[in-house]
């Protein structure tokens, strides 16, 4: 399984915007923090406005800011605002088909390796769910030099 780069541009900018006070920061600046393409990254960030993981201030001053706490804000919301929620597998019944479907009867029941994809994927969704950025917050706190280095980038 791949996700984008777009999903770990998205965790590492919300986590610089909890480090710094939460925002409002511009899209060119949280790019600049991490060599990003500003304009790739502002559409990662207007994907996570409108999963409501954001908020975009407009003006002179504005910028995206966090629209809820990080300890509210789980892996699997940053995933699915920008890899979106469908399906990672998708079954398209290839046991019924050429030599093998000509020769077998019709199989009963729901698809074998479908049933066993769908069950790996709820696994990693679970997971992805039951960690919130506060969590990996916690993790990037044991080395203030990290939290040091994003504050300073944001100077």
């Amino acid at each position: 399984m791949r996700m984008t780069k777009g999903v770990e541009w998205a965790l590492h900018t919300l986590l610089n915007l909890d480090t710094v006070g939460g925002g409002p920061i511009g899209g060119a600046t949280l790019a600049e923090a991490h060599g990003l393409p500003g304009p790739y990254l502002v559409k990662q960030l207007q994907q996570l406005t409108r999963a409501g993981l954001l908020a975009s201030v407009p003006g002179p001053r504005g910028g995206f800011r966090l629209a809820r706490p990080i300890s509210e804000i789980t892996l699997l919301d940053v995933v699915e605002a920008i890899e979106g929620d469908a399906l990672l597998f998708h079954c398209s019944e290839i046991r019924c088909g050429g030599r093998i479907g000509e020769l077998a009867p019709p199989p009963a029941g729901p698809c074998p390796v479908k049933s066993a994809m769908r069950r790996a994927e709820e696994a990693l969704r679970e997971a992805l769910a039951a960690q919130t950025l506060a969590d990996v917050k916690a993790d990037i706190d044991r080395d203030p030099a990290i939290g040091q280095a994003i504050r300073a980038a944001f100077d």
